[in-house]
């Protein structure tokens, strides 16, 4: 698993992390049950504070995610036990900022659309078999 950080960036770092892992499951970089690397493993790969990875991965088990136990480590959760945004308007609060964001920055509408449909391929989950 490879993790971008940008350590310029106002996002915290853990969120970054946690991101990133989101990316990486969506994307298929990660599978449904995969192992993720350990704290001190991770926190070793990208040269920041174990506390803060460990941040990272409560945040991502608070969210259903991963699961993780003292024997096993974090692991993706089952593609049936990922959280679902039906529903929540989560999802539509993010597209309500990143629109208004590509409008005042002078983006069109078909340029934003076009964008978006750009990266939606890149992040379809397969479908539960």
């Amino acid at each position: 698993m490879i993790i971008s950080l940008d350590y310029r960036s106002d996002i915290p770092i853990y969120l970054q992390i946690r991101n990133e892992i989101v990316k990486g499951i969506g994307t298929g970089g990660l599978k449904f049950g995969e192992q993720l690397p350990t704290v001190r493993s991770l926190a070793a790969d990208t040269g920041v504070n174990a506390m803060t990875v460990n941040k990272a991965y409560a945040l991502l088990k608070s969210q259903g995610y991963i699961t993780a136990d003292r024997r096993r480590g974090a692991c993706v959760c089952a593609r049936d036990a990922m959280p679902s945004i039906k529903g929540t308007g989560r999802m539509e609060q993010e597209l309500l900022l990143l629109t208004s964001e590509a409008a005042i920055g002078g983006l069109s509408r078909d340029e934003f659309i076009k964008i978006c449909e750009s990266c939606y391929p890149d992040l379809t989950v397969p479908k539960p078999t």
